[in-house]
């Protein structure tokens, strides 16, 4: 379908099963082989096969949208490499809090008895003026923050950037060319089913949301490795990275939208950036404290005890916080991205819920999300359940074709009620311990 309105592209027409067919995918392995028919480039075709095992093969329709893979390196003269020597810098920072401390407090040790009153009393007399500087260094930092403050694309959230953009940009170039040395053995090839899947799902996401200039501006380069972790990362200059262990992990086109939607979202956003921005002004400001650390402890011994619980304090009260604020941020824009794109946005919520009952067959610990950079799998669950009513509204706003067959929350929930009614007093094989990700071949189906 070409659909026109408001210049947004709706394109993806992908047909549900009928429930008796979507209740029996959920049983099967989440590992799927991926086949390809392909076409001439530009022909809107049925071209892209997910099948299971003893299943027959389940088409959606694509669209062959062209990626363009080629990138632009910058001359070493013209890249500015700002973040890159603040990044270096920054150790050196914290050892001149470290020194400027420790000669106060060794300063203050070598005085005279009689000098040192001397000292309290004039601090008690000018009492006042300390506390007019300590005030004017306050508004210091302050008035820098908020003029670094911008609005964020899509949400008009107000954010700090201390870099710029243009910077950053030539910094992830650094950090991509550090990924491909890393992964150069394990690049699957463009021929290879699974890079086509990850291709189409990216390239059609960027057509549909090709309104927003922050997309429209990247070229979204693919580039999908052979390794067994569930992950994807997007960097800001548009390089996709897709591990197969995530293509295993997802049930269906659905879910694999969703995902590379919120990693899209991460980029366009471009939390990176904002990330990098609010934790070199934290630490910038927790040099202060530092020095005063080392100026107050009386042994080098309670020093590094009060340094390591200041670092840790930053880290839980401020840096972790605002990574799960991104994240969550992501999964909203992302599930936008994914309606626009009209796909199931209702198989979003199944995916965490799906992680979450990996994670408890597998006997995992659960962290606690106060101590995560990541939100929970289940409050991301809960929170994509009250952002889905919106998303379907944009989808129904794009003339998406009206979504058939059960919703996936509901048959997921039924499969849950199911497996725990025919689990009652068995008790677990201890000879082996199956993989969480690859149900048992056995498993009831209706």
């Amino acid at each position: 379908r070409n659909l026109i309105g408001k210049g947004l592209s709706c394109l993806l027409d992908v047909p549900h099963a009928n429930g008796q067919e979507v209740y029996r995918n959920a049983h099967r392995r989440l590992g799927r082989f991926f086949s390809y028919s392909s076409q001439p480039r530009g022909e809107k075709n049925p071209t892209l096969l997910i099948n299971s095992e003893g299943q027959s093969p389940r088409v959606f329709l694509s669209w062959n949208i062209q990626i363009n893979r080629s990138f632009h390196t910058s001359p070493s003269l013209q890249a500015a490499p700002v973040p890159l020597f603040w990044i270096l810098v920054k150790p050196a920072q914290k050892l001149f809090a470290i020194i400027l401390g420790r000669s106060i407090r060794n300063w203050w040790k070598a005085l005279p008895p009689n000098k040192r009153e001397l000292f309290k009393e004039s601090a008690r007399k000018n009492k006042w003026k300390i506390l007019l500087g300590v005030s004017s260094m306050g508004v210091v930092f302050v008035m820098f923050y908020f003029t670094h403050l911008e609005e964020t694309p899509i949400t008009g959230r107000a954010r700090l950037l201390v870099f710029g953009k243009e910077h950053f940009r030539e910094l992830s170039q650094m950090e991509y060319d550090m990924w491909m040395e890393q992964f150069k053995s394990q690049m699957l090839p463009e021929t290879d089913a699974r890079y086509q899947v990850v291709e189409r799902v990216v390239g059609h996401l960027s057509e549909s949301n090709k309104d927003i200039p922050q997309v429209s501006a990247l070229k979204w380069v693919i580039h999908v490795v052979d390794e067994p972790g569930v992950n994807a990362f997007v960097l800001p200059n548009g390089q996709v990275f897709v591990f197969t262990g995530l293509l295993d992990a997802v049930s269906d086109i659905h879910q694999l939208s969703f995902i590379l939607g919120h990693e899209i979202a991460h980029a366009v956003l471009e939390h990176a950036v904002k990330k990098a921005s609010l934790v070199h002004f934290l630490d910038f400001l927790s040099l202060i404290f530092l020095t005063m650390i080392w100026a107050i402890c009386p042994r080098d011994s309670l020093a590094v005890v009060g340094q390591w619980i200041q670092s840790k304090l930053q880290e839980y009260m401020f840096d972790r916080p605002y990574s799960r604020t991104l994240e969550a941020e992501a999964d909203k824009v992302g599930l936008q991205f994914a309606a626009k794109a009209c796909v199931d946005v209702r198989a979003s919520s199944v995916f965490w819920q799906q992680m979450e009952l990996a994670e408890t067959i597998q006997g995992q610990p659960k962290v606690p999300e106060w101590l995560s950079t990541h939100p929970s799998h289940e409050n991301r669950a809960e929170h994509l359940d009250r952002l889905i009513p919106e998303a379907l509204k944009i989808r129904e706003s794009c003339n998406c074709p009206s979504l058939s067959g059960p919703d996936p929350r509901l048959i997921f929930r039924l499969n849950m009620q199911h497996l725990l009614e025919s689990s009652k007093g068995r008790e677990p094989p201890n000879s082996t311990r199956q993989d969480p990700s690859k149900p048992k071949q056995d498993f009831p189906h209706t």
